[in-house]
C-alpha cells in the first residue's frame, strides 16, 4: 500500500468522523431547545408567575455550546475540503442558529417584562390609592365648603341685625 493510498484512506476516515461530530453536535443542540408545548402552555396563578414559567421554559440549555462545536467542526471540515456534500450541514447550522437566537432573545424579553411587571403593578396601585384619597378629600372638602358657606351666611345675617 502506497503512502498516498494510506493518506487518502485516513483522510476519508477523518472526514467521515468530522461529519459525524458535526451531526452529533447539531442533534444535541436540537435536543437542548425548549419543547414547543412547554413554551405555549404555562400554568401559573398570575401574570408574574406566567412570565417566570415562560422564562424557565425558554431555557435553551447547552444548545448554543453544541451549536458552536458543530460550527467549529464544520468550519474545520470545510477548510480541509473534507466534505463531498455539506449543504445539508450548512442549512441545519443556519436553521439551528436562528432558532437558538430566537429562543435567547425571547427569554431576554420575557425576563425584562417580568422585572417590569411588579413595578408597574405598584405604580398603578399607588395611582389608585391617590385617586381614592383625592376622592375622599373632595367629599370632605365639599362638605366643609358647604358648612363654611352656611356659617358665613348665618354670620352675615347676624351682622345685619
Amino acid at each position: 500500500m502506497s503512502q498516498s493510498t494510506f493518506d487518502d484512506e485516513l483522510f476519508g476516515e477523518a472526514a467521515s468522523e468530522v461529519r459525524e461530530d458535526v451531526e452529533r453536535h447539531l442533534a444535541a443542540a436540537r435536543e437542548e431547545l425548549p419543547d414547543p408545548d412547554a413554551v405555549w402552555a404555562v400554568n401559573a396563578d398570575n401574570t408574574l408567575g406566567t412570565l417566570n414559567a415562560l422564562r424557565s421554559a425558554l431555557d435553551a440549555g447547552d444548545a448554543a455550546d453544541h451549536l458552536r462545536d458543530a460550527k467549529k467542526w464544520y468550519a474545520m471540515g470545510e477548510r480541509a475540503d473534507a466534505f463531498e456534500d455539506a449543504d445539508d450541514l450548512e442549512a441545519e447550522i443556519e436553521t439551528l442558529d436562528g432558532a437558538v437566537e430566537d429562543v435567547e432573545s425571547a427569554r431576554e424579553q420575557v425576563g425584562e417584562l417580568a422585572s417590569t411587571v411588579p413595578s408597574l403593578k405598584s405604580a398603578l396601585e399607588d395611582l389608585d390609592a391617590e385617586a381614592e384619597e383625592a376622592a375622599d378629600g373632595t367629599d370632605e372638602t365639599g362638605d366643609d365648603e358647604e358648612s363654611e358657606t352656611a356659617t358665613d351666611a348665618a354670620e352675615a345675617e347676624e351682622d345685619e341685625e
